[in-house]
């Protein structure tokens, strides 16, 4: 058996100049990074009292009907909530309130209620029943459209149905400037608070004004 196929990285030359001179090859896995880390909040119902689970799988999906999507583990207290009632909201947290964010994937909605043990304070949507963290500066309103079963994780597809803002992320002109919020990633098994900015969207062919000399 070669070395590739049991699963040890095999050095491979890289035929560029100027690239790095060695690359391995590893077996398939999940190695997209960085990605967004979210607190999920869900139930708040008669029968559910308000649970809070920290996903990291989580995208945009669709503009034209705004859509995201989650994939939560069957054997998560959660799933069978968020299936149950059909709808969640997406809870964007800064990098300040990254150790509640670790808390409240570390420890089970069965044992214990997770919005008091965080500290956290739940607030009415506007259009789920399930509440948003005040204290996230970003939180989404979501309802499934659909689900997939794809092996360890159900994805499940939601329309966003309202969002929140806090107050401090919009500007005299009504523009948000996410940047305030102090947004953090996660990236294999770490968190990491947001780096400097490199550009927005279109920079590298936006034409530079030139200047009038006088």
């Amino acid at each position: 058996m070669s070395r590739e196929k049991a699963g040890r990285p095999t050095p491979r030359r890289n035929a560029e100049p100027g690239a790095a001179s060695v690359k391995t090859s590893w077996k398939p896995g999940n190695m997209l990074s960085p990605v967004p880390v979210v607190l999920v909040s869900c139930g708040g119902t008669k029968v559910t009292r308000p649970n809070l689970i920290t996903i990291a799988w989580v995208g945009s999906v669709c503009s034209d009907p705004p859509m995201l999507s989650i994939a939560v583990r069957p054997e998560r207290y959660s799933h069978a909530i968020i299936r149950a009632t059909g709808e969640f909201v997406v809870n964007v947290p800064s990098a300040d309130q990254a150790k509640v964010t670790d808390w409240c994937g570390v420890v089970s909605g069965r044992d214990v209620d997770k919005f008091a043990g965080a500290g956290l304070t739940p607030a009415p949507g506007r259009k789920v029943a399930c509440p948003i963290v005040m204290e996230c500066p970003l939180n989404i309103e979501c309802r499934i459209r659909k689900s997939l079963e794809l092996g360890s994780h159900t994805l499940f597809l939601a329309e966003v149905l309202a969002v929140h803002v806090s107050a401090q992320l919009v500007d005299a002109r009504g523009r948000l400037n996410l940047q305030k919020a102090d947004l953090m990633a996660f990236a294999h098994g770490h968190y990491f608070a947001l780096g400097r900015h490199l550009g927005h969207f279109g920079f590298s062919v936006r034409k530079r004004k030139k200047h009038r000399r006088g």
